[in-house]
């Protein structure tokens, strides 16, 4: 596939195929740099297509500038090359994409996402034919489908913590769906997160920041109002409800109707007020109010629900939310069990970072393999000082055998160069208890038992060395062992007696996020606020006023996930 993309990078290699040396004839171009990009998938050009017909050299004008618009979105170009140029937005047959996209542009408030989509820019577009005016509302699709699809930031440079890696859909597929979509809007709501909880968290923007009216227009006054009531305050009520969208009209207008109370119903519902449509002092301050600021957990909950991309929120999984201090077995976007945890201490080296990955074993009585970061800086130096200290800890070579402390000089090591390695043999006051979940990853995390039950009853646990101890450790290995084995509590109990060392392979393997949310959705819809315990809020929050939002002069500003 590298080869095949090759020319599909911005500013990459001029095609290498026979085209290079053909000479120029009329309108013939040899196509180079990004502008390659844009027409190398057109499956015209470049050694890829020895068996194809001869290369195309022959493009208009507007092929060329539509080609020139695109080339700098790897997703476009290749799209745009896959169909030969051929517009998506701007043939006059093709206006229901075009206020779909609108539309969805529109909502950007909505998601906590700032506005630099351009979109009164393509309105005013209507009715061009152009390839300016096409490559425009190509840029603005990307852009949007993108950041909604994955978030406006990359999450990784944040913070050292922060390990994860967003799954996206490409572009060209994305652009494949919508054209083959009868709705077109309809498949522009499933770019973003699909879960329960990004749902929720948009109702709760939505709330939080509700419908408002323009300065010019009279503000209501009196009241309460309701049903059956006429007054002039009536009409200014009407009149403000319609400005944002909530319109009842009438031939009465100070009249309150029923049209005025279903629609006053529906803008308490929208911001977040009791639908009782009886205009009261709560309803007829916001009402009369100016924007309210999104809350800055909203904004950042949101763009780390992005960050989960296209991962299946719905399916079976292990979720533990680092400054919950909880994890869960979920299923269905419901959880089925859940137990407290204890994360790493808010230290350098021992925050629990956040990643997603696949549980494959629960691991019943299980050897503890010391890391050894632990190992050098904790447990060599009193080594050093007594051979025999740590004693319930084996010493191990790099083959895997016990070497006898007598024969090792343990001062004459280094952190650095200290060949060896300490283990744990399975027991009752072994460091992991008698089980632990296995997510294969390069820094060495995972989830265990311990005998120490007493930090359980701290409300902020952050204590660990970075691995993620569980308070019910047994009951979660038989909840994952279900659908592996006919009686998991069974399977468990005969790998435990065994007092060997058992991998207990998860079959299928479950998917396990390691998450940090500190505004997040409980099970009955509510937002609740939590500790920032690692202090990384405020690095994605100044990622995101970077990217536009939060600002008055977001608009055309490119996203921070895109100039990168």
């Amino acid at each position: 596939m590298q080869d095949q993309n090759r020319n599909k990078v911005p500013g990459g290699a001029e095609s290498r195929g026979p085209a290079a040396h053909m000479p120029r004839r009329g309108r013939a171009r040899i196509i180079t740099g990004a502008l390659a990009a844009a027409i190398a998938a057109l499956g015209l050009a470049g050694p890829m297509q020895a068996a194809a017909p001869a290369p195309r050299l022959d493009f208009s004008a507007d092929e060329m500038a539509l080609a020139r618009g695109v080339a700098r979105n790897p997703g476009l170009a290749a799209w745009y090359g896959g169909t030969a140029l051929a517009p998506v937005f701007t043939a006059p047959q093709q206006a229901p994409r075009r206020a779909a996209l609108l539309a969805a542009l529109g909502s950007a408030a909505t998601h906590g996402l700032p506005d630099v989509y351009d979109a009164a820019a393509l309105a005013a577009m209507e009715g061009r034919t152009d390839p300016g005016a096409e490559a425009a509302f190509a840029r603005s699709f990307a852009r949007w489908t993108h950041d909604v699809g994955g978030g406006i930031v990359n999450p990784r440079p944040l913070d050292p913590g922060i390990l994860r890696e967003v799954p996206r859909v490409p572009t060209e597929t994305l652009l494949a769906r919508f054209v083959a979509a009868p709705d077109p809007a309809a498949m522009l709501d499933t770019v973003p997160p699909q879960s329960r909880e990004y749902r929720a968290l948009r109702e709760a923007l939505t709330a939080a920041i509700g419908p408002v009216a323009g300065a010019d227009l009279p503000t209501v006054p009196g009241g309460p109002w309701r049903e059956g009531m006429q007054d002039p305050g009536v009409a200014a009520l009407r009149l403000r409800l319609a400005a944002m969208g909530f319109d009842a009209e009438s031939d009465t207008p100070d009249l309150f109707d029923a049209a005025l109370a279903g629609q006053l119903a529906a803008y308490q519902r929208r911001a977040g007020l009791p639908p009782d449509g009886v205009a009261g002092p709560r309803t007829l301050a916001r009402v009369n109010g100016a924007a309210q600021g999104a809350p800055q957990g909203l904004l950042i909950a949101l763009e780390r629900m992005r960050w989960m991309g296209t991962h299946d929120l719905d399916a079976r999984m292990v979720w533990v939310n680092l400054p919950e201090f909880v994890a869960r077995v979920k299923e269905g976007g419901a959880t089925v069990f859940q137990t407290k945890v204890v994360i790493g201490s808010d230290a350098p080296d021992r925050r629990t970072p956040e990643f997603s990955d696949e549980m494959e074993d629960v691991v019943v009585n299980p050897r503890w393999n010391v890391p050894r970061s632990i190992t050098t800086k904790e447990y060599l130096p009193r080594l050093q000082k007594n051979r025999n200290a740590v004693a319930h800890l084996d010493v191990v070579d790099s083959r895997g055998r016990v070497i006898p402390r007598e024969s090792v000089d343990f001062g004459r090591y280094t952190a650095g160069n200290f060949p060896y390695r300490l283990r744990q043999k399975p027991s009752d006051d072994n460091a992991l208890g008698e089980v632990k979940f296995i997510f294969p990853n390069s820094m060495n995390i995972y989830l265990h038992d311990t005998p120490s039950k007493g930090l359980f009853n701290e409300s902020r646990r952050a204590f660990s060395h970075g691995c993620i101890r569980v308070a019910r450790p047994v009951e979660l290995a038989e909840v994952l062992l279900e659908g592996t084995a006919a009686d998991p509590a069974a399977r468990y109990a005969r790998a435990r007696a065994s007092g060997r060392e058992t991998f207990l392979e998860l079959t299928p393997h479950l998917p396990v996020h390691l998450v940090y949310f500190t505004t997040t959705v409980d099970e009955n819809g509510r937002i609740r606020s939590l500790p920032d315990v690692y202090g990384r809020d405020p690095l994605v929050w100044a990622a995101l006023v970077k990217a536009g939002l939060g600002r008055d002069n977001g608009r055309g500003l490119e996203t921070a996930a895109l100039a990168e």
